[in-house]
Order: structure tokens, then sequence, then C-alpha cells
């Protein structure tokens, strides 16, 4: 007997139920959910669940193994920090869209075959862009067009792929997908599309930092994380992730370090340490799909951790740009703090979460020599501390003053960010509480002398590097990937509104005025019709006074035409010659050939 609910369905109930509730009850109600769907995911069992039958398949909506729990056992810790965090809106509907992204997204976790993986997805698309609205500014509307569109079209690959891969094997089980065929690649690139590799990637840079504060929060940690886990499922050990992954760690921390905006560095951040993920799929180990899962788990935990402390820092300021703020940290120091624990962690301190996750999938590359690879993500650390751990809390809380005079912050974002600062230190100096959840069984020992050392060299160093280099950030637009398909929607824009639309409006005026006029002409007088066509083919080698006699009974006949009066009756005698001239010329059509 099954006694517990898959969580998906809790949170959407939930969301539902918000809409009908007091202020009050409702600051009560969202933080219980979320306990409540935890107590809930302990009483879940392994194996497959909540199994219906739907034209001779089966469809499950809870399939329960130890990689499932432990995605949805982060997930719904995030929900709780991110309701704690927004506890002080009073706008439901922030609420009811938050909680039907968690719905979606443990969907697509719990999800065992293909259709109810894609309803999830979906879902979940519909539900993060209600998410980049909610802040109601027309920036965010187009961001959240532009967003929508790009993951409508990862959906319709999702489908196609799904369908596809079904016709060729007759089984909807979500799981493993042999390599190569229009199926495989199909799915590969819907799942890479969330996981926002480039050149699929512009949508989240460019959507999440016109989210609300508190929705940024929700946004870091679902979408992207979710297509890792979807990715461990199908495509572990594919070469093709791996390099892939290289780049985007690559590709996201060289726009970050660039970065004026906030919420935009930290959003490309994302990119960066999601290609650590992917990369270590990629790889495809034991070791390395543990480092995946780690890193998943850690990343979700400091990263909305710095998104609350960048949201912050925007709602108590409204500003964003790290060129317009500077001097915030006398009046707020705890948020600097609770910031920059997130700003170590992420940056791979010893001590702190990132560090025993993100050198789980290093040294896992290094094991399967890759040292390319290898070098190149142990590098990639570096950049990360030079723009979250130096450049963001260096220009916003000291540098040049701004004037800015902040309020104390509400109790709840403090709070919430005290929550996850603590997580990421707990896991840090305790890894084996993480170690213990993740999918196998791996005797890996991250704090090393070797290890330990080598890591704070490479940090000490970038720290001396911006403490001697440091340049004030300028307000610049940084060209991304989206440029391309921007400028392409403008140029298809202008093509259809002119010259596209130009055609159609002749062809519209030749098929549906022009030639239906002559028809109509036409047939009041087929014969009289046919002599002005002759006489008109013959106006080139005829007298002008003939071509003015000519032009006069043209416009005489549309003149009579126009008032529903023929050109001229004559007998039916000559309408049946002339329809045995045409019978007689098409007999010879007919004979000759």
């Amino acid at each position: 007997m099954v006694n517990w609910i898959p969580p998906s369905i809790i949170f959407i109930v939930a969301a539902l139920i918000i809409p009908f509730l007091s202020w009050r009850a409702q600051k009560v109600f969202v933080l219980v959910v979320p306990v409540f769907a935890m107590i809930n995911l302990f009483l879940m069992q392994e194996g497959s669940h909540w199994i219906f039958e739907f034209l001779g398949h089966d469809i499950v909506l809870a399939k329960v193994d130890k990689l499932s729990f432990l995605f949805a056992f982060v997930f719904i810790i995030l929900h709780f920090i991110g309701m704690l965090f927004a506890n002080h809106i009073k706008e439901h509907w922030e609420h009811s869209t938050a909680f039907l992204y968690a719905g979606g997204t443990l969907g697509v976790v719990f999800a065992g075959d293909f259709l109810s993986l894609y309803c999830a997805w979906e879902f979940m698309a519909g539900a993060s862009v209600c998410m980049i609205w909610n802040s109601m500014r027309e920036k965010s509307r187009r961001a959240g067009v532009r967003f929508i569109l790009i993951h409508f079209f990862g959906g319709l690959c999702l489908l196609a792929g799904f369908i596809i891969h079904y016709k060729n094997t007759g089984s909807l089980e979500f799981g493993p997908i042999l390599e190569g065929g229009l199926a495989y690649n199909l799915i590969l690139i819907s799942f890479l599309i969330n996981a926002a590799a480039p050149p699929f990637s512009a949508w989240l840079s460019d959507s999440y930092p016109e989210s609300t504060p508190t929705g940024t929060v929700f946004l870091s940690g679902f979408t992207t994380k979710s297509a890792v886990y979807v990715l461990i499922r199908t495509f572990a050990g594919s070469d093709t992730l791996l390099w892939m992954g290289v780049a985007m760690a690559i590709y996201g921390v060289i726009f970050a370090t660039l970065e004026n905006d906030m919420r935009r560095l930290l959003a490309y951040h994302v990119i960066s340490q999601v290609g650590y993920m992917v990369a270590g799929v990629g790889i495809g180990t034991e070791l390395a799909i543990n480092g995946v899962c780690a890193h998943a788990f850690c990343h979700i935990i400091y990263k909305s951790l710095l998104f609350m402390g960048a949201g912050t820092i925007l709602q108590q300021t409204g500003k964003s740009k790290l060129s317009e703020l500077g001097g915030l940290y006398k009046y707020m120091k705890p948020i600097f703090y609770l910031y920059m624990i997130g700003a170590v962690s992420i940056s791979a301190f010893p001590l702190f979460n990132g560090f025993v996750s993100k050198s789980l999938i290093v040294t896992a590359a290094a094991e399967r020599h890759l040292f390319p690879a290898w070098i190149l993500l142990t590098m990639v650390s570096c950049g990360t501390f030079l723009s979250v751990g130096l450049k963001l809390p260096y220009f916003a809380f000291f540098g040049k003053e701004s004037g800015l005079r902040p309020k104390k912050s509400p109790i709840n974002m403090a709070l919430a960010m005290g929550i996850g600062s603590f997580l990421c230190i707990l896991f840090g100096v305790y890894p084996k509480l993480l170690y213990d959840m993740l999918p196998f069984n791996v005797d890996y020992k991250p704090y090393t002398v070797s290890h330990v050392v080598g890591s704070l060299q490479m940090l000490m160093f970038t720290g001396l590097a911006f403490t001697l280099l440091k340049k004030a950030p300028k307000t610049k637009i940084s060209l991304d990937t989206d440029w391309f398909y921007r400028k392409g929607t403008d140029l298809f824009l202008w093509f259809v509104e002119n010259p596209m639309f130009t055609f159609i409006e002749k062809a519209k005026k030749l098929f549906f005025e022009s030639i239906p006029d002559f028809l109509t002409w036409y047939s009041f007088n087929p014969l009289s019709a046919l002599y002005m066509i002759v006489y008109v083919v013959a106006m080139p080698f005829i007298g002008d006074e003939k071509k003015k006699e000519l032009k006069d009974q043209i416009l005489a006949a549309e003149e009579n035409v126009l008032h529903g009066h023929g050109i001229r009756i004559i007998p039916v005698g000559n309408s049946l010659i002339l329809v045995c001239g045409f019978l007689i010329v098409y007999l010879l059509i007919c004979f000759i050939f």
C-alpha cells in the first residue's frame, strides 16, 4: 500500500489553495507545505509507484531511487529557503507561480516514462516564464517572450525525439538512449537548451535578471539542475557532453568577468557551474556522476544564497549595476558576510561545500587522463573567485561611495540567507553527510594536503591579481549568442513587413480583384470581349485615331460592367459557334499530342 503522495501533486495543489488564503495564513502555509513535502519524501520507497495505464502503456509518476531522492531533497530545501526569503511579499500570484514551478520540477525528477516527463517539462517551462513576468515590467515581459520561445522549441524537440524513440523501440520508459540517430540528437538538444549550453544559453542571462528579487532565487536552481538530472539519466558517458561542459564553464566565467549587472553576473556563473556538471556527465564514471550530483546539490544552495544577497541589495537600493553601487558595507554588514559565505563556496574554498563537490568532478577528469579538461576546469575556479568573490562584493559593498542609504532588510530575508550559509558550511566541514546520499559508493577524501594547499595557492594569487589590477566596472553591453537570433528576428520581421507583405498584397489584388473582375467582365459577352482583346493585341500596328476609338470602347465597356450592364447582347448562335471553335482546337491538340 502506498502511503505517500507524489511531491509534484503536493506543490501544485498548494498553488491552487494560496489565492484563497489571507496574508497571515499565506505566510504560514507557504512554509508548512515544503516541510510536509519533505516528510512525505522520506516516506517514499524505492521502485516505481503511482503507475497508470494509458493507451496500453504504463505512465509512471514516481520512479524513486537514490538519484531522484537526492535531487528532490535539495529542490525542496531550495523551495523552503526561497519561500522564507519571499515571506514578506503579499502578492499571492508570486507564491503560486513558485509552487507551480516547484511542482513541475519535481514532476520531471520522478518521471518514469517519456510522456509524463514531457508533460512535467512543459509545465515547468510555463511556470518559469510566469516567474519572470511577475516583475510586471516591459523588459521582463519581452525577456519572458524570448524565454518561452526558446523553451517551447526545446519542448518540441523533446516531443519529436521521444515519438521517434518510441517508434524505434516500442517503449516509453525514461532511461539511457542508444547513441546516434535522430531521436538521440533531438532529445539531447532539448536537454541542453534547459541546461543553458551555448549557443542556447543566452536565454538564462537574458531572462533571470528580469525577474523579481525573490523570483530569481527559484529560477537559479530548478530549470538548469533538472536538465542536469535528465542528462544523467539518459546521456551519461557522452564525449560530446564532456567538451560541451568544459566550453560552458569557460564561456560563463568569461562573460561574468565582463558583466556590470549583479544578477547578470551571477546568471553567467550559473552557466559556468552547470558546465562542470555537464562535463561530469560526459566523463560518465561513478566518481564523476557522484561529483555531478554533489555539485548540483551544493550549487543549488550557494547559488540561491548569492542571488538572495543580490536580490536584497536590489530591493533595498533599487540598483543592480555595480557602477551605481558602492559603500553599502556599513549599512548592510550582515548581508555582506552572508553573501561572502556563498562567494567562497562557489569559489571552492576549503571548509565550504563547493570545495567538496567540485573536486569530485575535477578528480574524475584526472583519473580518466583527460588532462586538458582537468586543467581548464581547475583554472575556471580562479575566474569564479575573481568575479563572484572579489569583483562583485568589492564594488557593491566597498569601492567608490555611491551615496545610497539602504534601509534595514526584512528579517525573513536575512534568516533565509542564514540558513543557506549554514548549509554551505555544514556540508563543507562534514562532507560525509552529502557523500552518503550520492548514487554510488565511492571512497573519496577531499581534504588532502596537496588538494587544500593547491586550491588555496590559486585562490590567493587570484586575490593578489585583483588587488593590483582592479578596475571600476563600466556600463556596457556584452554581445552574447542572442545577438544572432535577435538580429535574425529583426531581419525576418523586416522581410515579412516589406517585401513579403508587398508581394502578398499584389498577389491578393491579382487573384482576388483583377482576375475575378476580368472574368466577370468577360462573362457578360465573351465574343465582344474577345474582339477587344484582339484589338488590344493589334494596337501597336494601328493608327492613332483607331487607338483612341478602341480606348473609348474599352472604357465604356468597363463602365457598363460596373453598373451591371453587358457590353452588347449578341445572338446565342454566335456563342455556339465560339464554343464549337474551342472544341475543334481542343480535339486537334488531343489528336496531335
